[in-house]
């Protein structure tokens, strides 16, 4: 469990670092910036770090749906993208798609 638990905290900072990269503005604003590249080391650490235990498939998938539904969400939040009902389905299919691994991966 302290693994999958990991993995969740790695999807978590790589929601912050997907949309620090708006805030960082291409890397020209210093603070925004490191902020980004702190997150992106720690989310790779800690993906690093549930893969020992974790199928790196499974890992990697979860990593990245879990930080794809994070950055869409706090993109419709933070900076007025749309919310349509066909993203919004979208968004759904792969926290689905999460949530079966999840629940079939040993």
């Amino acid at each position: 469990m302290k693994h999958w638990i990991l993995l969740l905290v790695a999807a978590g900072l790589e929601v912050v670092w997907a949309v620090g990269l708006k805030y960082a503005e291409g890397f020209t604003k210093f603070w925004p910036s490191v902020a980004t590249i702190a997150a992106m080391v720690a989310s790779m650490y800690l993906l690093a770090l549930a893969a020992r235990v974790l199928p790196i498939g499974t890992a990697y998938a979860v990593w990245t749906g879990l930080g794809a539904v994070g950055t869409a969400a706090l993109g419709m939040v933070l900076f007025n993208e749309p919310a349509n009902a066909a993203r919004l389905a979208c968004i759904v299919l792969v926290v689905c798609g999460v949530v079966g691994l999840k629940v079939f991966s040993t």
